[in-house]
């Protein structure tokens, strides 16, 4: 019999006699090639992240700025109003009506439009009214104020409201100054708000003097049309006031923001730019936005605090890809090379069994060549009397005896622990009804068929330490089927019990891990057939559903039982669908349990496609009652005026949207009341702001009472209320007016007495905006205070 046997190949394609060092600079090449695949995925997908989180955060910024142009068009705007609507504004009512729209603004101010025969009746007129020093004043080549050279006609700042500490220019001709004069003249050709190209902005610190001019025309209503404007309002707006204001500061900032004025052809000025130098990248992002007649150009770039925010981990990946191929090249190298120098031992050990195969001729040396091959079983022979007869190499390795030392002088009996054959002997004595000695006791076949089967014994190692193994003892029998002795195969557990001691120890470990974290651990499994079963449930399971894990493990199904009716489609839909993409699974929703009542979960999992069909999650689940609580919460504190408790003017906006949207798919009534309450500075200037405070809050309870639950009271601002009323008309509306109106004035209040408040009335009109809705009901106020206040006004045209 030949003994040279096929050599297999390295990873299956690999002949042996090729280099360790070969294999390994094969294995370090095809490591470094899927290091570098996965670092440019993962670096075309850290690309693609950071250009959407930069176009997130532009379009964010661009939006920002929008909203803040477009606010500053709505204030002006509803200053040009309130001049157009009087007859006269003193300049009480104008520091009163800009004084709260100062927020990122840096001024408002009213310039009045004289003619040269009117200069001196207009100074003398300004200062009666208490400003001694007042005079038309125009800029010198020094940028200082002086008195205004003679033009035919004036337009000079009278009333002025501003943050600055330099104090207002008050008799300031804005034609002085070509700018100005251009922008004042855009306004008055077009009609509507004009803007000015970017200049120095007069009476504010020089941080904040660069900036723009808005200005808006005021023409009387009461004037025939087209009509020549008796003045203008204007914002004086400063750039960096207006769009650093909220911002991070620079060094966090993640963009930098340029505003180019795109007014004059060829010639783009830089309006405002951001402290923060851009970073160099590719990113960038360019809109348009329009201030009155303007547009400007909007360049957003990445500052270095973003990209430092936003680094990519390519690096490190191939730092550790190229040290897990090293590692992995230098191990096969290792074992390569230890499995090529046992290969060339073997063949030296195949070289000595060769030499001495004509040697062994009969049975018994083939016999003793496989018992000395069997190193790592033990193999025992006795006679009758239990007298080793056989003791192999795999037995002196595991025992620590010599052959010599056994054979003939020891028995197996000698070889085991005498406590256990001791014990084994009472068992056996007591199921068979008669003595066993000890010296049987391993060879007595114990399971009821009367097979032998292998069994757990300790022997006693010739150093005296204990051997844990698993012997099977079996009878020795002739060619003529007598019994000459007995035959013992014994295999060291020691490792193998030690392992599933560990894994014991790693089963009671997970259970009392499980048990301290809030919530619940599970493993759950779809078959093919999309049949549902629980795998593993942590006793945090319990606390989530009020459910036994036992029951869970026995009856998927409970679990959708505790699920609320109407969360149960939507988690049933979500389990299926993470089925289908294998995809993470996560979900928040409601139980109805029986004893806690109503709860939100939240839960997560993570799947996993059998091979033979179906899905097998690994997942938590947490109750989330608590913070859901607490989203509640925030919710109602940000549409709730914190002085009166009703609502805000952010909840009356979107009101107002819902409701008109309903009014135009479906048809039907909608209408506004607005109040002003009558002479509240005079009440604050009386009583002090806490009396002024007590004041709104008795009036919003009046108003509250007498409003069907139905209808929407917030507050605008101020002393400003609004009510939203779905389904009346404006002749209902007037009359619920009517009712409020004489709730509030027939109680006096307290340190005050009895408090008025004039009322407009406006009904929606089909294809009627928001902002004309709130115009009609606004002027229906204005009428109202201009005929004497503490009345109804009807509605207006």
């Amino acid at each position: 019999m030949s003994l040279h046997a096929v050599r297999p190949k390295i990873l299956g394609f690999i002949s042996e006699d090729v280099s360790a060092w070969l294999v390994a600079l094969l294995v370090l090449l095809v490591g470094g090639i899927l290091t570098g695949l996965l670092a440019w995925s993962n670096l075309n997908l850290f690309q693609h992240q950071l250009r959407q989180r930069f176009q997130l955060l532009a379009n964010e910024r661009y939006s920002r700025i929008e909203e803040r142009f477009e606010d500053q068009e709505q204030r002006l705007d509803g200053l040009r109003r309130f001049f157009a609507n009087s007859g006269s504004v003193s300049r009480d009512e104008f520091d009163g009506y800009t004084r709260p729209l100062l927020h990122r603004t840096q001024a408002y101010s009213y310039a009045e439009r004289v003619s040269h025969g009117q200069r001196a009746a207009f100074e003398s007129r300004v200062r009666g009214e208490g400003l001694s020093n007042f005079s038309f004043r125009e800029l010198n080549a020094d940028g200082q104020l002086q008195l205004a050279a003679e033009r035919d006609e004036y337009v000079v700042v009278v009333y002025s409201q501003t943050q600055s500490k330099l104090g207002a220019p008050l008799g300031y001709d804005l034609l002085a100054q070509p700018m100005r004069r251009a922008t004042l003249e855009r306004a008055d050709q077009h009609g509507q708000m004009a803007v000015s190209q970017p200049m120095h902005l007069i009476g504010t610190e020089p941080a904040y003097a660069r900036g723009v001019l808005l200005v808006a025309p005021v023409v009387l209503r009461n004037r025939p049309v087209p009509a020549k404007p008796v003045g203008y309002v204007m914002a004086v707006i400063s750039m960096r006031q207006l769009l650093a204001d909220g911002l991070p500061e620079a060094g966090l900032d993640y963009l930098t923001v340029r505003i180019l004025d795109l007014s004059i052809d060829n010639q783009h000025e830089v309006l405002y730019e951001s402290p923060n130098v851009p970073a160099v990248s590719e990113l960038s992002a360019t809109r348009l936005l329009r201030l009155a007649d303007h547009d400007y150009q909007v360049d957003i770039q990445p500052s270095e605090a973003f990209l430092k925010a936003n680094h990519s981990s390519v690096t490190t990946l191939v730092v550790l890809g190229g040290l897990l191929s090293m590692l992995l090249s230098a191990l096969l190298y290792v074992l390569v090379s230890q499995r090529q120098r046992a290969l060339k031992m073997v063949e030296q050990r195949t070289e000595e069994l060769r030499a001495r195969e004509q040697e062994l001729r009969g049975t018994h040396g083939q016999l003793r060549g496989v018992l000395n091959a069997a190193t790592q079983v033990a193999i025992i022979a006795t006679d009758l009397r239990g007298v080793i007869s056989t003791f192999n190499a795999g037995a002196e390795q595991m025992l620590g005896y010599t052959a010599t030392e056994v054979v003939g002088q020891m028995t197996l009996e000698n070889l085991h622990l005498p406590r256990e054959l001791s014990a084994r002997s009472a068992e056996l004595s007591a199921r068979f009804g008669k003595p066993v000695p000890t010296c049987h006791a391993m060879l007595v076949e114990g399971s009821e068929g009367g097979k032998h089967e292998a069994r757990e014994w300790t022997l006693v190692r010739g150093d005296g330490s204990h051997l844990i193994v698993n012997m099977l003892a079996t009878p020795v029998l002739d060619e003529q089927g007598l019994w000459v002795g007995h035959l013992a195969v014994c295999i060291d557990i020691t490792e193998r019990k030690r392992v599933h001691e560990a894994l014991a120890a790693r089963d009671v470990l997970l259970k009392k891990l499980s048990a301290h974290v809030p919530g619940g651990i599970y493993q759950f499994k779809m078959e093919f057939d999309g049949r549902f079963s629980v795998i593993y449930a942590s006793d945090g399971i319990r606390e989530i559903y009020e459910l036994e894990p036992d029951v869970l493990l026995l009856n998927a199904e409970a679990i959708f039982t505790r699920i609320h009716p109407q969360d149960i489609t939507r988690v049933r839909a979500s389990i299926r669908d993470s089925a289908d993409t294998i995809s993470p699974w996560r979900e928040e929703y409601r139980v109805q349990l029986p004893q806690r009542g109503l709860r939100w979960v939240r839960g997560e999992a993570t799947p996993e496609e059998l091979p033979g069909g179906g899905v097998l999650w690994h997942g938590y689940i947490s109750d989330i009652s608590d913070m859901k609580r607490v989203e509640e919460e925030l919710r109602a504190l940000s549409v709730t005026d914190s002085l009166t408790g009703i609502h805000n003017r952010r909840y009356f906006q979107e009101r107002l949207t819902t409701e008109m949207a309903r009014v135009e798919r479906g048809g039907g009534e909608l209408s506004v009341i607005m109040l002003d309450i009558d002479h509240f500075k005079r009440i604050n200037d009386q009583h002090g702001h806490a009396v002024g405070d007590r004041v709104l809050q008795i009036v919003c309870e009046r108003i509250g009472h007498r409003l069907r639950r139905t209808d929407v009271f917030c507050r605008l601002g101020g002393e400003e209320f609004m009510v939203l009323c779905p389904d009346i008309s404006g002749e209902h509306a007037y009359g619920l007016a009517l009712e409020l109106w004489q709730g509030l004035r027939s109680s006096p209040i307290d340190e005050v007495g009895i408090v008025t408040a004039s009322f407009g009335i406006a009904n929606w009109r089909v294809g009627e905006g928001a902002d004309a809705l709130l115009l009609r009901a606004d002027s229906g106020v204005y009428a109202a205070k201009q005929a004497g206040r503490d009345r109804v006004q009807g509605e207006t045209n």
